[in-house]
């Protein structure tokens, strides 16, 4: 580990940025954008259990849908990441603190049915459709076109797995189950 102990740039703080966004609207973008960042990661290791223990008939396309689907929320995360140091801000990345910040809850370390996981999922999908929108707007409002523009391209991949999360869960299926004497 290093020894080096200088501070180059506070966590919590938002420094002049070369994009030429005034002090006042970048911190409250960074801001919004930390809350998303947050979000996006708790969605993640949501997803990432769910990859790791579902089960059933159905295992390998849902292990490899949910694979698809916390692949998609790490690379939005990531450009998510990078706008907010762009505009001067530090992306929030420790664990506790992106637990602290999200305005989504983990839903535990316990494993659920299938049904119950999705559910689960698609529930945060849809509280997090809804603050990239409220995010959207504020960018769209203090003038910020172009991350309004980066969170519209994640909403379109956030909107598009959540209406795969919700075919899932329709009660048409081809699978049979066993009968049970």
């Amino acid at each position: 580990m290093s020894t080096q102990k200088t501070v180059r740039q506070s966590a919590d703080s938002v420094e002049e940025n070369k994009l030429r966004l005034e002090q006042e609207k970048a911190e409250q973008i960074v801001d919004a954008l930390n809350t998303e960042l947050a979000n996006s990661y708790v969605l993640y290791h949501q997803l990432k259990k769910h990859h790791w223990v579902v089960e059933g008939a159905e295992f390998l396309p849902l292990h490899e849908f949910l694979e698809e689907a916390y692949e998609h929320v790490e690379e939005g995360a990531d450009e998510i990441a990078e706008r907010a140091q762009a505009l001067g801000g530090v992306p929030v990345s420790g664990p506790a603190n992106q637990e602290e910040r999200a305005t989504v809850e983990f839903e535990g370390e316990d494993v659920y049915d299938v049904r119950t996981m999705f559910e689960n999922d698609l529930e945060m999908y849809g509280d997090i459709i809804e603050s990239m929108r409220d995010s959207i707007e504020l960018a769209e409002n203090l003038g910020d076109h172009a991350t309004a523009e980066i969170l519209r391209e994640i909403l379109v991949t956030l909107e598009e797995d959540g209406h795969h999360f919700e075919h899932y869960l329709e009660d048409d299926t081809l699978v049979l189950e066993e009968a049970t004497h």
